[in-house]
């Protein structure tokens, strides 16, 4: 059969334009079906489209595949830009901070960049995105185009950008001062088993990649890593915890005691205070009693008088130890099964960057139970205070035993 392949090619741009991806699948698996043979092949160099795929949509034609409903199968998709490269996210930020009207960490930000301006330079440090991601990502960040008007999209608590400014005013006071500023969060829970697969890629000898299962559905005998850092924010150097129980405000605690007995009293030695920056929920949020319970106990312990500064409610992402330090363990150890405890462990110590990034780790083994109860008036004599500015937010552990 003689082929138009202009006339066809005209047709298929025509017709694209009108139909889903799961249609256009179609329409060319019909087409190479009426063409014959040699079909595919014509269809794919006309079309655009790659032959594996204008043969699925022969195949579906052939069993009469309904041109509506689901385009693509369950879990199908490519996965988000942000998980396959970790730094994407970082290099964007620095990009566009530089030319950023108003605080840094503000919740929204005007920026005078172009998406094609920041993808040209995305794709010169390495990454692979289109201006249209570029759009995606500075819209999930915070950014806005720059308009007459300012205006806050999304339910936004009311005091959201005064809480980041109020954290990063205190914050640079206490660097100035010497005082350590230390960021903490938990990062995502991983299985610890080598037949599980871990996102990304690693050089390996040809024909012999890492053997996982193919599915990787969550099986409660495989036993999970609770991974814990503290980001100190002056030193750029961190410190993880990674716990085999239950992430609870006394880990939490703990994994903050650990990172000062081992690396920050000995690069504070004169610090009198210590700055904890942390989620609004979780093990560290600022309704957990158990994790208020524990600092003062801590604040004993070390004679440092503790400030607790949360950020606000749905901005995790503004968490300096996501950028500087999580993102980094996640490029380390990307396409290695984690197959134990002390496996992780050595991958996240191994974790550096050119900027100097430091990170020691260890397994931390202890009993960390759920549904331990404080009490309001336990709660009530502690040394805790709340500061003029939401109280609930921004509060300071003393040393003393009582208030």
């Amino acid at each position: 059969m003689e082929i138009d392949s202009e006339g066809l090619s005209r047709f298929f741009e025509l017709m694209f334009e009108h139909l889903d991806e799961k249609q256009r699948r179609l329409l060319a698996g019909g087409m190479a079906r009426l063409i014959g043979r040699g079909g595919p092949t014509a269809v794919a160099e006309t079309s655009g489209m790659s032959r594996n795929t204008v043969i699925a949509g022969a195949k579906a034609v052939d069993v009469r595949e309904a041109p509506n409903g689901r385009v693509r199968a369950e879990g199908g998709g490519r996965p988000r830009l942000e998980d396959v490269d970790p730094t994407l996210l970082l290099d964007l930020d620095d990009l566009v901070e530089p030319d950023a009207r108003g605080d840094p960490m503000s919740p929204l930000r005007w920026t005078l960049k172009s998406t094609r301006q920041l993808a040209s330079a995305l794709q010169e440090m390495g990454h692979q995105v289109g201006e249209r991601s570029v759009a995606y990502l500075l819209h999930a960040m915070g950014y806005s185009l720059q308009a007459t008007a300012k205006t806050v999209e999304g339910a936004q608590h009311p005091d959201r950008n005064r809480q980041f400014e109020y954290i990063n005013a205190l914050a640079g006071k206490r660097l100035a001062a010497g005082q350590p500023v230390i960021s903490c969060d938990c990062k995502k829970k991983e299985l610890v088993n080598g037949t599980k697969a871990n996102a990304g890629r690693e050089w390996q000898p040809t024909g012999r990649p890492e053997r996982v299962d193919v599915h990787d559905f969550p099986d409660k005998e495989v036993p999970k890593a609770v991974p814990y850092g503290v980001y100190d924010v002056g030193g750029n150097e961190g410190w993880m915890s990674v716990g085999d129980d239950h992430d609870t405000g006394a880990f939490a605690v703990n994994t903050i005691r650990r990172w000062w007995q081992t690396m920050g009293s000995a690069r504070y030695p004169k610090a009198s205070t210590l700055m904890v920056t942390a989620d609004a929920g979780g093990s560290n949020g600022y309704r957990n009693k158990l994790w208020k319970r524990e600092l003062a106990a801590l604040a004993a312990e070390t004679g440092l008088a503790i400030t607790v500064c949360h950020y606000p409610p749905g901005t995790s992402k503004w968490n300096k130890v996501e950028h500087r330090m999580f993102s980094f363990i996640t490029k380390n150890w990307r396409g290695k099964p984690l197959t134990s405890y002390q496996v992780i462990v050595e991958l996240v110590a191994a974790t550096t960057t050119e900027t100097g990034l430091r990170i020691l780790a260890e397994w931390d083994q202890g009993y960390y139970p759920t549904g331990i109860e404080v009490t309001d008036a336990e709660l009530a004599d502690l040394p805790l205070s709340g500061h003029d500015w939401h109280s609930d937010w921004n509060y300071n552990l003393t040393p003393s035993k009582r208030k």
